[in-house]
């Protein structure tokens, strides 16, 4: 197998689940590559020191710039906080790197797409990281939509609901807690929750047209972690918005940090005119499926348990009947991208992808400041 040697910058969350698809991939899937965990890079270097220790990194660099230069370095995976985005994806470009980004792509519209031109002037395979469309059960459900089985599609909903930031306590900004900071994250639920949300939409439905929304911020100062200090809060706190897509079918979106009671719950339905399908998280190997073709005596909701071998993704794992989970979806992001670069057909998102999704959740914080239906920008 050929090296593919990893530059990792974020130890956090998504470090891990980024490091941890890299290491498991080779293992159970058929690629002629085998990713490297070569560099890790963080600002903090006994943090990143004991990162890299744990999860078997070469080396440490505690300099982005240092990462891109090292001439071993054949793929940069950006999983630091999104006001770095831009900037390092647009120099991995220029060096020649492949390059994978966590989500959203940039803070806004504009630095997506200084990122897309980079990757696509320098001809480098990209990918944002949305993999909730590798969890078997929604690939299931984008077969069943190509094939046609759900006919026209009328209705898709969807909502991404948490309860972390109840707390009047909670600071902004700092390590833990940047995505309630708006110069670190760009904005709140709606970038972070919803972006997850609308990429799926579109891979399954196809492009939002105009949509109406309205956000929230219901704590309007927080201290901040670094200094201290009570400062306005930037990010909106809940988002809810109504779309129409450009196959005719209506849509509507939800994500909150103020759900008592849910930690990551994130459903979607779509309504067609023979089918519909049910998707939730917290059962994510489950597609719950209705057919209105099936004999009246019969006809109902189904529970399709997507563990077998003829299921996406499944062959590749366990024996028919046994699950995954929520970090298989980032091994399945990792060996399609993979095996995109050895087949020349790139897999997608691609940073064009994420672009697309950039340009509605920017439509939805114009719309939701107007209170004005709002044109989506194609990308």
């Amino acid at each position: 197998m050929k090296p593919l040697n990893i530059g990792m910058i974020g130890y956090g969350l998504m470090g891990r689940a980024h490091t941890n698809a890299f290491r498991q991939v080779s293992q159970f899937f058929p690629l002629a590559h085998k990713p490297v965990l070569k560099a890790i890079c963080g600002r903090d270097g006994v943090k990143a020191a004991a990162f890299a220790a744990n999860w078997g990194y070469e080396s440490v660099e505690t300099d982005w710039r240092a990462l891109i230069a090292r001439p071993d370095i054949d793929l940069i995976d950006i999983a630091a906080t999104n006001n770095v985005h831009a900037e390092i994806a647009i120099a991995a470009a220029k060096a020649g790197k492949l390059v994978m980004c966590e989500k959203p792509l940039g803070m806004n519209p504009a630095e997506s797409l200084k990122m897309v031109a980079a990757v696509e002037k320098a001809k480098v395979p990209n990918m944002v990281w949305y993999n909730y469309r590798r969890a078997p059960a929604v690939t299931l459900a984008k077969m069943l939509i190509d094939e046609g089985k759900l006919g026209k599609i009328f209705h898709y909903r969807a909502k991404f609901l948490q309860d972390w930031t109840i707390n009047a306590d909670v600071p902004q900004g700092g390590p833990g807690t940047w995505r309630l900071d708006a110069s670190v994250a760009g904005s709140g639920v709606t970038g972070d929750l919803l972006a997850h949300c609308i990429d799926t939409a579109m891979w399954l439905n196809g492009s939002i047209d105009t949509v109406t929304g309205m956000t929230e911020t219901f704590v309007k100062e927080r201290k901040h972690a670094l200094t201290g200090k009570k400062q306005k809060v930037g990010i909106d706190d809940a988002s809810a918005f109504l779309a129409r897509f450009s196959n005719g079918s209506l849509a509507t979106f939800e994500a909150t940090r103020y759900a008592r009671g849910h930690k990551a719950l994130y459903t979607f339905e779509i309504n067609g005119e023979h089918a519909s399908i049910f998707w939730d998280l917290h059962d994510l190997h489950r597609l719950q499926w209705f057919d209105h073709r099936d004999a009246s005596v019969v006809r109902g909701w189904r529970s399709i348990h997507v563990s077998d071998g003829d299921q996406p993704y499944m062959k590749n794992w366990w024996i028919p009947g046994v699950q995954i989970g929520f970090e298989h979806t980032f091994t399945h992001q990792v060996a399609d991208f993979i095996a995109g670069i050895e087949s020349g057909q790139p897999a997608a998102p691609t940073f064009r992808d994420g672009l697309a999704t950039d340009y509605v959740t920017d439509a939805v914080l114009k719309s939701a400041k107007s209170g004005r239906w709002t044109k989506v920008k194609k990308a």
